[in-house]
């Protein structure tokens, strides 16, 4: 077994391939998401994870509840993980987490009872993933409408049609369901005023922006009191990066942007902002909600422990390991190798070459989410077919 150590994060398959990455490329029909790493072939080093168990286990813990659900077996099976397979990893992890007694004890269990493999990532072939970050923003609101509170953030309305799974149907009207309005067309043209349907409001549409994108906001009152509100559903249209637009536009640097570049750009063009928030289609509606936000599981997710990704590609609650980097205050791009958990899923994210990396509650959530676009590997783990036999002779 050859494990990947943080100096060769840089040497990543992604440089293997001589065509530029196309992140958002959805993968052939047929060809699966995940790729079982060859003997041999590397892997990384699992073992140094042992030592964060403590901010491992709640995460863990909150995905076994889910999987244990019967409600959750109508998922699976997926890229040929079935229902128990998926429990029983997750149960097995827990116990070598909770009973190795050092990192090389924890590293020689997973090689031994566990199978690693790969995103097929943005080319399909194990070409390599581009994380972002999301979060929850803390940001200032009203209960009223007035003065410089005008932006509003949505309750579900009820002309919007679910199908199976939450799946968006559009919005039903007299001749039938017709798609949803886009975002334009529902702000410009007021088509949820008067509905009671207003839940908050924001004194700036780059604020109520930035909730709709992370899908959750707590929102603080003028008297210090925080609300919080998530995701609920959307309208069903198709997602567009503000940042990528702005830097379409030449507005902004490729090499430099990040959500406090959109933020001092806007506060500098305010007149400008709503016009390029517009060419983003898609609407988030929300809903008000206690304790932490949640996510597509309806478990909370936790910060840097919960990933969101493409479910109908990805096994739901599945423990996994990304190797990337990330950038810290000061500038400094530092390794980012970590357990997390597929416990959410990615509103814009339709590709097994992109995941989404939740960081938190609050102003620091909010940067480092707002900077994080970097390449890597994101691997699953499950047990092996002779590790989950034994597991049920012994039961």
């Amino acid at each position: 077994m050859k494990l990947i150590n943080a100096v060769l994060l840089t040497s990543l398959a992604l440089t293997a391939c001589t065509s530029t990455p196309d992140y958002g490329r959805p993968l052939p029909d047929g060809w699966p998401a995940l790729i079982e790493l060859a003997p041999g072939e590397e892997r990384p080093a699992f073992g140094p994870q042992w030592s964060d168990r403590e901010d491992i286990l709640p995460a863990l813990e909150r995905s076994i509840a889910w999987t244990s659900t019967k409600h959750s077996a109508q998922f699976f099976p997926i890229e040929g993980i079935d229902h128990a397979r998926a429990l029983a990893s997750l149960i097995r992890m827990k116990e070598l987490l909770e009973d190795s007694r050092s990192e090389a004890e924890f590293e020689l269990a997973l090689a031994s009872e566990f199978s690693v493999y790969k995103s097929a990532g943005w080319d399909g072939t194990g070409g390599g993933v581009l994380f972002t970050g999301y979060c929850t923003p803390i940001l200032a609101g009203s209960l009223v409408q007035g003065g410089e509170y005008r932006h509003p953030l949505y309750g579900l309305p009820d002309d919007l049609v679910k199908g199976e799974n939450g799946v968006i149907l559009g919005q039903q009207t007299a001749n039938g369901i017709s798609p949803y309005p886009s975002r334009a067309a529902i702000e410009a043209g007021s088509l949820l005023a008067g509905r009671d349907l207003e839940l908050v409001w924001l004194r700036d549409p780059l604020d109520a922006f930035i909730a709709h994108v992370n899908g959750s906001a707590f929102i603080e009152l003028e008297s210090g009191e925080q609300l919080g509100f998530g995701y609920a559903g959307k309208n069903g249209r198709e997602y567009t990066s503000l940042g990528k637009e702005l830097v379409a536009a030449g507005e902004l640097d490729r090499d430099t942007v990040s959500l406090a570049s959109i933020r001092a750009w806007a506060a500098q063009h305010p007149d400008r902002v709503q016009p390029y928030l517009d060419q983003n289609e898609s609407y988030v509606f929300f809903t008000p909600i206690t304790g932490n936000p949640r996510g597509s599981l309806n478990v909370e997710v936790s910060s840097g422990r919960s990933l969101a990704t493409d479910k109908t590609l990805f096994p739901r609650g599945a423990p996994v390991f990304v190797a990337t980097e990330l950038v810290s205050a000061e500038g400094d791009r530092m390794p980012y190798l970590r357990f997390l958990f597929d416990q959410d899923t990615g509103g814009a994210i339709r590709t097994a070459g992109r995941a989404d990396i939740y960081m938190g509650i609050g102003p620091d959530a909010e940067r480092l989410a707002g900077q994080t676009q970097a390449e890597g590997q994101l691997y699953y783990l499950f047990l092996k077919p002779e590790a989950m036999a034994l597991r049920e002779l012994a039961n």
